[in-house]
């Protein structure tokens, strides 16, 4: 019963989270992530001088650009990566009630020395690992995605539409993440930062080489000329590849990917199954004090199991 009471309250703080602020109106929550993503125009890529120092410049832009994503990002900026329209007063609020649920629940059946790590977990592990794992799953959409939409831009060039035209293109018919993501640019080229400018703030926002790749292209554009079409046509095909390296890697480690999952819960499926056939004879595992050390015990060592049979398959192109 134990491990059915933690399973049910792990997904509270997922429920609040995502449904704490449904009753805002669309508006209000585009507002917020407005305010979240404003820049100062001051902090852009200045050009440069030199027509001809390309390497340079893309040097400059490039080490610029992750300066920026190096900075600890806020929980404002983590939750409208993760989609969540939703304020950091209010994610605050849904971890303090993860974390008294949790606590209670530890203290009434496991005691006050586990309550401790209950809140912990509750209140800052809870709430980090479920944000984090929305971050990830919204970026590996907009990586899908953003292949197609550079390629709708490259058809647009081609064709004589101005460069805005076809972000705007792109904004209204790509599906989400990346129509958000490019509203976002079109909003701000509307209220007065240029294209280039644009590009890079959503960069910042989407910390993926994909993106940085996209925002060199063009600020190089922009700043020096040349041929926006070959320039997008490179970076299509480059991204492209790197997305079939990426399913290349993943249908490789797929037998091995396999096998964690059955390692690691294979100790849950055993003993569950004995808990519906004897529920008694696992019962001293909760309820006396050595029982309890030894779940604790084999927690750890599960834990340390499963992160590094995670880190030898999490392949990166």
């Amino acid at each position: 019963m134990f491990f059915m009471l933690i399973f049910a309250l792990g997904g509270v703080f997922l429920f609040i989270a995502l449904f704490v602020d449904s009753s805002r109106s669309p508006a209000a929550s585009k507002k917020r992530l407005n305010s979240v993503l404003r820049i100062d125009a001051s902090a852009a890529v200045k050009a440069d001088a030199d027509p001809g120092g390309r390497r340079k410049q893309v040097a400059e832009i490039l080490k610029e650009i992750d300066t920026k994503a190096k900075n600890k990002a806020s929980i404002e900026t983590r939750l409208a990566q993760a989609g969540l329209a939703m304020t950091k007063q209010s994610f605050i609020i849904a971890s303090c009630v993860s974390a008294v649920i949790f606590g209670l629940v530890a203290l009434v059946l496991l005691g006050r020395l586990y309550a401790v790590g209950a809140l912990l977990i509750g209140g800052f592990g809870l709430p980090n690992w479920t944000l984090s794992y929305l971050q990830k799953k919204r970026m590996t959409r907009f990586q899908q995605g953003f292949p197609g939409a550079v390629e709708v831009i490259i058809r647009g060039v081609k064709s004589g539409l101005p460069l805005g035209v076809c972000l705007q293109t792109v904004a209204v018919q790509a599906q989400d993440p990346v129509r958000s993501e490019f509203q976002f640019i079109v909003g701000s080229i509307g209220v007065g930062f240029t294209i280039a400018e644009s590009v890079e703030r959503m960069a910042e926002r989407v910390p993926l080489p994909e993106t940085k790749f996209f925002a060199i292209v063009i600020n190089i554009q922009q700043k020096a000329g040349g041929n926006l079409t070959e320039a997008l046509g490179n970076l299509s095909q480059v991204l492209r590849s790197r997305q079939t390296l990426q399913l290349k890697i993943k249908a490789l480690s797929s037998e091995a990917r396999a096998s964690a999952w059955i390692l690691g819960l294979m100790p849950f499926i055993i003993g569950g199954l004995v808990y519906l056939t004897a529920p008694t004879y696992l019962e001293p595992l909760w309820k006396t004090q050595i029982g309890q050390l030894v779940l604790t015990g084999v927690a750890i060592w599960m834990s340390m199991g499963v992160l590094t049979m995670r880190a030898m398959l999490n392949f990166k192109p």
